[in-house]
């Protein structure tokens, strides 16, 4: 298996008890992993690996997702809002309105 070129979690609210708790599962996060899924297969974009995580802990901004190596965290995502990390991503760049400060 090569290595992936960028990986993104997607909180899930999972504490190590395994119960969700938090707000981004509430906020539908879990089908956020679909379509993000869909949408990097759908642009073709290899080297893109999708996971959910667990609890991310900025619950007030959820749904949380991360963006590593480069370390992008976005905040309220929703499948426009990955739209357009996805279309910053293509572009080699952070979709800089969407990031948590």
């Amino acid at each position: 298996m090569e290595k992936p070129k960028h990986h993104v979690f997607v909180c899930g609210s999972f504490r190590v008890a395994g119960d969700p708790k938090g707000i981004c599962h509430r906020k539908d996060s879990g089908a956020l992993v679909g379509y993000l899924e869909t949408e990097v297969s759908d642009r073709g974009l290899d080297g893109v690996t999708v996971s959910a995580a667990g609890c991310l802990k900025l619950c007030e901004h959820g749904p949380v997702v991360v963006v590593y190596p480069e370390g992008h965290w976005y905040g309220k995502m929703d499948e426009e809002r990955i739209d357009q990390m996805l279309d910053a991503l293509e572009e080699g760049k952070p979709a800089e309105a969407l990031l948590l400060a």
